[in-house]
């Protein structure tokens, strides 16, 4: 049972995927959860006084209809691991288009002219393209043949965590040399006979920070209707998360910061100064999530930093790693804009896309 105590669901439209995570404090003080909350306990009452009203044969008629209910949810869920089957498989077929964009940022490869070929909507813009274009030419002749030329697509990555919120809350300033070696993100689905996950992996050039050429975090998830709540049942959950050890290079590892403290004998009454590591912001502590127990609880800034970290690995899944480009050109920020402005305009008419699952287990 890795969350016991009530569980919280972001759901992002259109992804059919729920992120759990236990309500915390910080969660319980969103109005939108309140009220989602409320909405549930009205609805449970609600449905009790209908059940209570109702004639014993038809009651128990009702009781036919909410096991049909519970079927087709049993169906639902299997229709949910199909449709994981089927990321899978063509997560396969979008592979080479990802291995060819990794090579041209890192440099590895250079695309040809007919590839470079960018045609505008517009023709103004088609035009202009094409007046830069011979201005450039010019320009490039006039180069010095001898000056260096950037590789690739300098800090392609690193650009993505600055521009999107999410990701830039996590970055410090010493992360950001660090990311720079960022060659790769890759989504990997789990096999037709494993259990239903997905790993990030991370890829890093040969750098002075640590050993590791890949970095993976493990999300796990499960798509089933839970035995004593079926009905709260509204698609695959992220249940739990697994990160990887990293091999700093000595004096190089950014999640810890070294203190000095004066430390004072009681005996005597000499002071001397002792050094010690403490944890550090970074966005490196993605690999070092936090772990759940059976058999302890966790505590609410605990519980909210795991809710947060599912939102996030979902989010590479489903947005950076299939549109990194767009991301890097900020095209795709406005198209997250606006899909705010739409979910904000939902929430004023009280399409909450916030539930809350009151389960226990």
């Amino acid at each position: 049972m890795p969350l016991i105590l009530p569980l919280i669901h972001f759901f992002n439209a259109g992804d059919g995927m729920l992120l759990s995570g236990k309500v915390s404090d910080q969660a319980m003080q969103n109005p939108q959860v309140l009220a989602a909350l409320q909405d549930k306990i009205d609805s449970v009452s609600h449905s009790a006084s209908i059940m209570d009203s109702l004639p014993k044969s038809v009651k128990r008629r009702v009781n036919a209809l909410k096991n049909l209910q519970v079927n087709s949810t049993h169906i639902e869920a299997k229709f949910y691991k199909e449709v994981h089957e089927l990321e899978r498989k063509y997560s396969a077929l979008y592979q080479p288009l990802f291995d060819k964009r990794r090579n041209i940022v890192s440099g590895e490869v250079e695309p040809t002219d007919e590839e470079c070929e960018w045609q505008s909507d517009h023709e103004d813009e088609a035009a202009l393209a094409e007046d830069l274009k011979k201005k450039a030419a010019i320009e490039e002749k006039k180069e010095d043949a001898n000056e260096e030329k950037p590789k690739g697509v300098p800090e392609f990555w690193l650009t993505i965590f600055r521009s999107v919120d999410m990701l830039s809350d996590m970055l410090q300033e010493h992360d950001e040399p660090i990311l720079k070696h960022l060659q790769d993100i890759k989504v990997i689905f789990s096999g037709p006979d494993q259990p239903m996950s997905f790993t990030l992996e991370f890829h890093f050039e040969p750098n002075e920070y640590f050993t590791n050429t890949v970095l993976t975090k493990v999300y796990k998830m499960k798509s089933e209707p839970d035995a004593e709540d079926p009905f709260s049942f509204e698609g695959p959950e992220i249940i739990d998360c697994d990160g990887c050890q990293i091999d700093w290079h000595k004096g190089k590892d950014v999640t810890v910061k070294t203190i000095k403290k004066k430390q004072k004998h009681k005996g005597r009454g000499t002071a001397r100064v002792i050094t010690k590591q403490v944890p550090n912001d970074s966005f490196f502590n993605f690999f070092n999530p936090i772990k759940v127990s059976p058999d302890k609880e966790l505590d609410e800034d605990s519980e909210y930093t795991l809710a947060t970290d599912f939102e996030i690995g979902h989010f590479f899944r489903e947005r950076i790693v299939p549109r990194a480009v767009l991301y890097f050109t900020g095209e795709a920020l406005e198209d997250d804009e606006s899909s705010n402005s739409v979910f904000c305009d939902d929430e004023e008419e009280g399409d909450s896309k916030v539930s809350v699952n009151l389960d226990h287990n």
